[in-house]
């Protein structure tokens, strides 16, 4: 509450009670504060101004506040650090600090981390997106934005890490929890160059999968369970084609399911496409008969190059329904589409395939000096594997496994 005028004393009282002069400005001096004045306009605008010399000797004059809104006590406290940077040579009143901006979120710093990183080629900047990319958006889109797409991106810290981790290994398995915390990971250490003082909250203790080693998978189907499969894949159209020619033909999920048309030749050649940054694949293969014909049985679908279609025209995708389906039709152990990959590679073995075909075939990556300097294409001992591969499979499924037929005989 306001003092009384009655009650004024001093420069306050001059400050309440001093009219305007219609004939001159008035400056009126606070003998308490050096430097401090009142300035009072022809028209009656007071003001709150300051008076000093620089180190020059210049006399410098700053208004300060207007004392409709600013106390005396606060005009003083002005009043002497105004004189104060005056004197230091200094402007007398600082610029306003800006307007502190919201922080970043932890989507808008990712959002910059797949554009400037992911999308141009990770660390080797060379403007080809990583080909992971697709799964680490899918990553950010489906585990991340949805618990973390506003939250401060500073505020990430440990616990909160932890705790998305623990979420994630009790709803969508180990694995895939170590996955996510791979790419924040990436995401954590590219964001450092932004700030000196950024410390990864990451620490190895946050893994769930243990070691490569530890958790590399030894699943083969038996064959009883080959014949369970096969019968089943009859069944269910589309993915039943699509488990049947990965079986003859060892080949990775994504390269059978986006096998096109124009890749296999009038003789039964399949060209696999090499991808950007892809180290290698399996090159051309001939496809045994087996495989051929499933094929060739596989509609085509007008507008959609793919063998598999699947909606529009895009390569048949619908791998978790198709394989509930085919785990329902039959109910065997559980086992994952990479398992049969493994299963065909352990089939050449039983068939007679030297291990470094069987591992060309396959498209691994040979070591090593053999890997450099060996530079022959091996077609022919290809086609001689998956012939023997297939030959073995016709004779599982018809019961008839105890007689292997050697590598030579099978692709004759």
């Amino acid at each position: 509450m306001a003092k009384p005028t009655s009650l004024l004393k001093g420069f306050e009282k001059t400050v309440e009670t001093v009219r305007a002069n219609p004939a001159k400005r008035q400056v009126l001096f606070d003998g308490s504060t050096t430097g401090l004045a009142l300035i009072v306009s022809p028209k009656g605008k007071k003001s709150f101004a300051i008076v000093a010399r620089d180190p020059n000797g210049k006399q410098v004059w700053k208004t300060i506040g207007d004392p409709a809104t600013m106390t005396i006590a606060k005009a003083r406290q002005e009043a002497a650090e105004a004189v104060a940077r005056v004197k230091a040579g200094e402007a007398p009143v600082l610029p306003p600090e800006p307007p502190q901006s919201a922080p970043e979120t932890f989507k808008e710093v990712a959002e910059r981390f797949v554009k400037r990183w992911v999308r141009q080629g990770g660390k080797k900047q060379d403007g080809e997106a990583l080909r992971s990319a697709h799964e680490i958006e899918r990553q950010f889109k489906a585990y991340l934005y949805p618990r973390w797409g506003e939250k401060p991106f500073l505020s990430i810290r440990r616990g909160v890490v932890t705790e998305l981790v623990d979420h994630l290994v009790e709803n969508n398995g180990a694995v895939q929890a170590d996955r996510v915390l791979a790419t924040l990971s990436k995401l954590f250490n590219w964001y450092r160059q932004y700030d000196e003082n950024y410390v990864n909250p990451i620490i190895p203790e946050m893994r769930r999968s243990g070691s490569m080693k530890d958790r590399a998978r030894a699943r083969i189907l038996s064959d009883d369970e080959i014949r369970a499969v096969w019968e089943a894949c009859g069944k269910i159209g589309t993915f039943g084609a699509f488990v049947r020619v990965s079986l003859l033909t060892g080949q990775r999920r994504a390269k059978v399911a986006t096998m096109r048309w124009e890749d296999i030749s009038a003789d039964g050649v399949w060209t696999i496409p090499a991808e950007a940054r892809e180290k290698v694949n399996a090159g051309s293969l001939t496809l045994p008969k087996m495989a051929r014909d499933l094929i060739d049985a596989q509609p085509k679908v007008k507008g959609n190059p793919f063998v598999f279609a699947g909606r529009g025209k895009l390569a048949f995708n619908s791998f978790s329904d198709g394989k509930q389906t085919l785990q329902e039709t039959a109910p065997i152990a559980p086992w994952v589409t990479h398992d049969l990959r493994r299963t065909a590679k352990s089939l050449m073995v039983r068939a007679g395939v030297r291990p470094d075909i069987s591992e060309r075939t396959l498209g691994h990556v040979i070591a090593g000096v053999e890997g450099v300097y060996d530079r022959h294409g091996y077609a022919n001992e290809k086609s001689e594997a998956l012939a023997a591969l297939a030959a073995l499979l016709g004779r599982i499924l018809k019961g008839e496994t105890d007689n292997v037929v050697p590598l030579k005989a099978a692709s004759s």
